[in-house]
């Protein structure tokens, strides 16, 4: 995992914690709404990272 990969999941999971320690209804809030950017964003860095191998000759 790479290192932005790393800081949107932790970013992801700070934003979540904060969210279900201040509102205890299910209403969107800040914290909820940055929650799902950055685990948007922290899969969207996984899928980009990885490293795809292609081998031109068919066997």
């Amino acid at each position: 995992m790479s290192k932005s990969a790393a800081g949107f999941f932790i970013l992801a999971l700070l934003s979540g914690i904060l969210h279900l320690s201040l509102v205890e209804d299910t209403i969107i809030t800040l914290p909820l709404i940055a929650c799902g950017v950055f685990g948007a964003l922290f899969v969207l860095v996984l899928i980009a990272g990885r490293k795809i191998k292609f081998d031109p000759v068919l066997r």
